[in-house]
């Protein structure tokens, strides 16, 4: 009598819940059989996916899939993922009755008995349709923004640059008047260094802008530190007013780092002008390089090991703790409007990331700033000691679709010594090639016209093995890699570049 009375109770309470379950609108709650076909369906399934019991109840639920998903298998791979791992979760879009889609989230439980004989699935389906057009609007309104800021930070870039490259454009137009005016030495020799100046600076310039925008590539390699600066000391110097004083304090002996020359030029100039604006009308600025062995966490993100230190300091106003802390963010300055990006330091920074570096800063106000780099040192291999490597007495074929720049990079080679031969595209270069096989150097502009540089490479790679290649392009690496997978088998040169580039680049060959 009292079982009896007990499966009484139970049976009200599984009508009650059964009764529940049917009754709930906002979610599809229903069962299926072990093959995936429905057996009950609820208010809330009626409700989002249109159908009527009597539609439904018998029929399979990839129905309710797209015609895409369910030609990929998706519907079958729900029931064998929630056999065989205990559940299903899942989000896609849904099909309704009148051919409608909406964006469900999917729960798929296995139903099994006391003996763990699979008897079907609970399924849990809910529209959230209108949370995922909400995140769309949102991702839709960053992206928005986000382009906005660009626009924003080009349009400060814009007015500086067209001033600078101007600039820098009359100091080249003029000297050239002048070169066809004058026959003095004295005065030829003027207006040569003074265009070499200006077109380096105009170099400077733009491979800063393209570190801003990621584009530039970074090219470590053993250097001797000590010799890259002091190469660069009269552009230093030249970024401070006769008021200032530049000064170097440089340790003996000191091992090679790993560093990208003419990005540790850009930086070090960068926190020269800093310095230089942070010291009003005089003050002084030094340049300290030395070795040092940091331990583990010593200077932040840095693991224990031998670096190069270079230190730039100054004795200007110093920095506040709170300008400090956003020092290194894009665009943040503290300079009057139309005096400084705030890309100067954000660009040093992002430097130091790509070569497994640090940056510290050390300011007070009143005190002076000092920015430390430390680049990872380099031991010292055999052979380092031995003689350098000689240039010329080589047969080079060089390749330019640009005639001016065709020409200067015959005089630069055949300056340096070498045998030059040349074409001006892709198609001319492989014929020389098959024409004069004692070829050792294919020098190639990247982007030309039918035969690209890369795909000339390639070319000349394959019928002459032992031939060394270089590409030279304005455009950079980063740049070029989605369009030329295969242009990092290739020894590269940025252009514009100075003899020194091309001299250190003959010599990496």
């Amino acid at each position: 009598m009292q079982q009896s009375a007990l499966s009484s109770v139970d049976a009200i309470e599984a009508e009650r819940f059964r009764q529940f379950i049917m009754g709930v609108t906002d979610y599809a709650i229903y069962m299926l059989s072990p093959e995936g076909v429905v057996v009950t369906w609820n208010a809330g399934a009626q409700r989002f996916k249109g159908y009527d019991p009597e539609e439904i109840i018998g029929r399979h639920f990839s129905m309710f899939y797209t015609e895409e998903d369910r030609a990929a298998g998706r519907p079958a791979r729900a029931l064998e993922l929630a056999r065989t791992t205990g559940k299903f979760e899942d989000e896609g879009w849904r099909v309704r009755k009148d051919g409608s889609r909406f964006w469900a989230s999917v729960v798929l439980d296995p139903i099994v008995d006391p003996d763990g004989e699979l008897l079907g699935f609970a399924k849990i389906t809910r529209d959230i349709t209108e949370r995922r057009v909400a995140a769309e609007e949102l991702e839709r309104a960053r992206e928005a923004l986000f382009q906005s800021q660009k626009l924003e930070a080009i349009g400060k870039l814009t007015g500086g640059i067209a001033h600078d490259f101007n600039n820098l454009l009359s100091v080249i137009m003029n000297g050239l008047e002048l070169l066809r005016m004058t026959k003095d030495p004295a005065m030829v020799a003027k207006s040569v260094d003074t265009m070499a100046r200006a077109a380096q600076r105009g170099a400077l310039l733009t491979q800063q802008l393209l570190a801003f925008a990621r584009q530039q590539p970074l090219r470590q390699e053993a250097h001797d530190v000590t010799r890259v600066i002091r190469s660069f000391e009269a552009v230093l110097r030249r970024a401070l007013p006769d008021d200032m004083h530049l000064y170097f304090q440089i340790q003996a002996d000191l091992p090679q780092a790993m560093i990208d020359p003419t990005q540790f030029e850009s930086a070090l100039l960068n926190l020269v002008v800093n310095a230089r604006d942070a010291m009003g009308d005089d003050g002084e600025v030094l340049i300290d390089l030395d070795a040092v062995t940091l331990s583990e966490h010593e200077v932040e993100r840095l693991p224990a090991g031998r670096y190069i230190r270079v230190m730039v300091k100054d004795n200007g106003e110093g920095m506040t703790p709170e300008t400090m802390a956003r020092a290194v963010e894009p665009f943040f300055t503290t300079k009057d409007v139309g005096k400084g990006t705030g890309l100067g330091l954000s660009q040093v920074y992002g430097m130091m990331q790509q070569c497994e570096g640090a940056l510290t800063l050390d300011s007070r106000v009143g005190k002076g700033t000092t920015v430390s780099l430390y680049f990872p040192a380099v031991q010292k291999q055999a052979g380092d000691d031995q003689q350098e490597v000689a240039l010329g007495f080589e047969k080079v074929l060089l390749v330019d679709d640009q005639p001016d720049v065709l020409d200067t990079a015959i005089s630069l080679f055949s300056h340096l010594g070498y045998e030059v031969l040349s074409a001006d595209n892709g198609a001319q270069a492989l014929e020389m090639l098959h024409q004069h096989p004692d070829i050792s150097i294919l020098f190639s502009d990247v982007v030309m016209p039918g035969i690209s540089g890369v795909e000339l490479g390639k070319a000349a790679r394959r019928e002459f093995p032992a031939l060394k290649i270089v590409l030279a392009s304005g455009y950079v690496k980063a740049t070029l890699r989605d369009q030329m997978p295969d242009i990092g088998n290739f020894e590269m040169i940025a252009k514009p570049y100075r003899l020194s580039d091309l001299i250190r680049t003959l010599k990496a060959l």
